[in-house]
Formats: C-alpha cells, sequence, structure tokens
C-alpha cells in the first residue's frame, strides 16, 4: 500500500478490524471446530501430542501463528509488522473471550491427582481446556 498524507501512512482501522476478524475466525476453525467433512478434526487427531498438535490445541497459541500469516496483509509499513501481529492476535484472544468474561484460574482442578495451576475454567462454554506445559488428557479416539 501506498503512503498518504492523510493518514501518514499507518494502517487503517479497518484492516485492522477486518484482519482481526479473519484470525479469529481461521483460528476458531483450527482449534475448536471439526471444519468441514470433519477435515480438521481428522488433522488434529492425526497430529496427536506433537508440538503441532499441542499448538492446535489452545486458540491463544495458534492466533500468534495464524496472525503472524495474515499481518503482512494488514500492515502498511514493514516497521509495524511486529505490533500488527501482535494487536491481530491480541484482538482475536479478546474476541474469543467474549464479553463481559474475565480470565479465571482454577486452582482447585486437578489431574492425575495432582494439583494443575494451568487448568482454565471457560465460563462461556463451561468447558475446561489445557494448555501447554499442563497435564495433557488422553487423545480423543479418532
Amino acid at each position: 500500500m501506498t503512503r498518504t498524507a492523510a493518514d501518514g501512512g499507518r494502517t487503517p482501522a479497518s484492516a485492522l478490524a477486518l484482519g482481526a476478524l479473519a484470525v479469529w475466525r481461521l483460528t476458531h476453525l483450527l482449534a475448536v471446530e471439526d471444519g468441514p467433512g470433519d477435515v480438521v478434526a481428522r488433522a488434529r487427531a492425526r497430529l496427536g501430542t506433537t508440538g503441532a498438535g499441542e499448538l492446535m490445541d489452545c486458540f491463544n497459541c495458534l492466533s500468534v501463528w495464524v496472525s503472524a500469516a495474515v499481518a503482512p496483509f494488514v500492515a502498511r509499513r514493514r516497521r509495524d509488522l511486529p505490533l500488527t501481529w501482535l494487536a491481530l492476535s491480541g484482538a482475536a484472544c479478546l474476541l474469543e473471550r467474549g464479553p463481559g468474561t474475565e480470565p479465571t484460574l482454577d486452582l482447585s482442578a486437578t489431574t492425575g491427582g495432582e494439583t494443575d495451576a494451568l487448568l482454565q475454567r471457560n465460563p462461556r462454554h463451561g468447558e475446561s481446556r489445557q494448555y501447554p506445559g499442563s497435564h495433557r488428557p488422553e487423545p480423543h479416539p479418532a
């Protein structure tokens, strides 16, 4: 994109908003949904407990990498890329969290008899999510 005198060459808010929605949509598809014909669910099952498999289990982690792919299409200037990259990921995480929810850390959750401080309860969905470094549950049968 070209630099204009009106905006000083900055990325317009509309581009950031569209980029954030695109990052959220793609990250949500890869981390949460089964996808058309269960193709994403099968890919996640195949990846299992590999690094890529663990990445696909964590929305926040995956959004960092998805936003890295989207940021060059949103940022107008090369020097804006790092900030745009992080802003898109942060916006996608806020969108995933939803309005009026606060992150909660359930220190009382246990896994295998051990207290697991990284098990987070999602109040919007009533489900638990495991994050990298935490005790990972057994993979679901394919």
